[in-house]
């Protein structure tokens, strides 16, 4: 499946991106104030951490909707430890609790499940190969 998002700098902002994503209302990508942004929407390592911790909330309701387990909601707190980023480790402590559910292996069960999602799965075992081109501007 192939699919794309359009990302467009908006003209009156230092580094404020407009993210367009067919179906969708626009979301917005910034930096912090630090590194010269305005810290006017999520940076885009708020986005990496949340599509982890969206998609394994995700992975467990399905499992336990099959499973017709009495799962009445998810919540989900994403830590970052970008402290060591620069020499190549990017650590995220993703905490789940799995409301409804009094089973303890049933927990177990859920938080292993949430392992196999794909997000999960494509940042720790996949390969990922970017081609980044440059290309005309469009009028």
């Amino acid at each position: 499946m192939s699919k794309s998002i359009e990302i467009v700098s908006e003209r009156n902002s230092v580094f404020r991106q407009r993210v367009k994503i067919a179906g969708f209302d626009d979301l917005h990508a910034d930096v912090p104030m630090a590194f010269g942004g305005e810290e006017s929407a999520p940076d885009p390592h708020d986005y990496f951490d949340l599509s982890l911790g969206a998609c394994k909330a995700i992975t467990a309701q399905m499992y336990a909707r099959r499973k017709k387990w009495p799962l009445e909601g998810i919540s989900v707190k994403v830590n970052r430890d970008d402290s060591e980023e620069q020499k190549g480790t990017y650590r995220l402590e993703v905490l789940m609790a799995f409301h409804g559910i009094e089973d303890e292996a049933q927990r177990r069960r859920l938080e292993e499940i949430s392992h196999k999602c794909p997000i999960h799965r494509l940042m720790t075992s996949a390969t990922v190969e970017v081609t980044t081109r440059s290309v005309a501007a469009e009028i």
